[in-house]
């Protein structure tokens, strides 16, 4: 806390105006920014014309969040906040899967989509993937930006549940968009 106070150029006394303790600090401070990810999720939904844009504009969102992940605070947070880590891990895993379920139904119901999709299945593989293609440890990431990785388990989900028109949908979209 005493570098916490001296880094934003207040005294203790006042950040504990603020704050409980360590504690509640590191957990109001994620808790900030898992709201800011859920928050940047929505819109994107909201400005989405359909399924497949949709998911684009969350794959894009994820692969930005994913990337900016700093791997000691990951560390750290599993090892001397291990409940805090499992909340936001939790919290996370069901945001993402409902709104890839969500995109699913979405997309079907917009003919984009083939109707005979396990949502609930493919919603777990998704998430599966997503948060796989951070383990650059089975990847040469001298070769593959974290970018790619995720551009790539985009297309491979898209072309596995989509339908014809779908898939033509998504033909265009990297075209007009040069996403490959």
């Amino acid at each position: 806390m005493d570098d916490v106070a001296r880094e934003l150029g207040i005294s203790k006394k006042t950040l504990y105006l603020h704050f409980k303790d360590k504690d509640d600090l590191v957990q109001k401070v994620i808790d900030n920014y898992t709201s800011i990810m859920f928050m940047e999720l929505e819109k994107s939904h909201e400005e989405a014309g359909n399924a497949i844009e949709n998911l684009l504009r969350m794959s894009r969102i994820l692969s930005h969040l994913l990337k900016q992940v700093n791997l000691s605070v990951t560390y750290d947070l599993q090892k001397y906040y291990p409940q805090i880590w499992t909340k936001i891990t939790e919290s996370r895993r069901e945001h993402i899967f409902n709104q890839v379920k969500a995109n699913m139904i979405q997309g079907m119901k917009e003919g984009l989509y083939r109707t005979d999709l396990d949502v609930e299945i493919l919603a777990h593989l998704y998430l599966f993937r997503a948060e796989s293609s951070q383990l650059f440890e089975i990847m040469d990431d001298r070769k593959f930006s974290f970018e790619d990785i995720f551009k790539a388990v985009f297309i491979y989900h898209i072309r596995g549940i989509a339908n014809k028109k779908g898939i033509e949908y998504l033909e265009n979209k990297l075209k007009i968009d040069k996403i490959q």
